[in-house]
C-alpha cells in the first residue's frame, strides 16, 4: 500500500509541473512543448484515476473482511 501512496504523490508533483510547464510554453509562444506536455498531462491524469480506483477497491476488499 505505500508504493501506491508514494505513486499518487509521484503523480500529483508530475501533473503540477507539468501544469506549470504549459503555462511557461504558452507564455513563451512555444507551442510543439505545449502539445506534448498536454498529451502527458493527460496520460498522468488516466494514470492517476486508475491508481485511485485500484486504491478504493483495496479498501472495499480489506473493510469486507
Amino acid at each position: 500500500m505505500g508504493k501506491k501512496f508514494a505513486l499518487n504523490i509521484f503523480y500529483n508533483l508530475a501533473i503540477i509541473l507539468s501544469i506549470f510547464g504549459l503555462v511557461w510554453c504558452y507564455n513563451n509562444a512555444k507551442y510543439l512543448p505545449a502539445g506534448f506536455l498536454v498529451g502527458t498531462t493527460a496520460c498522468l491524469f488516466y494514470f492517476k484515476y486508475q491508481l485511485t480506483k485500484d486504491i478504493r477497491k483495496s479498501f472495499k476488499e480489506k473493510d469486507q473482511k
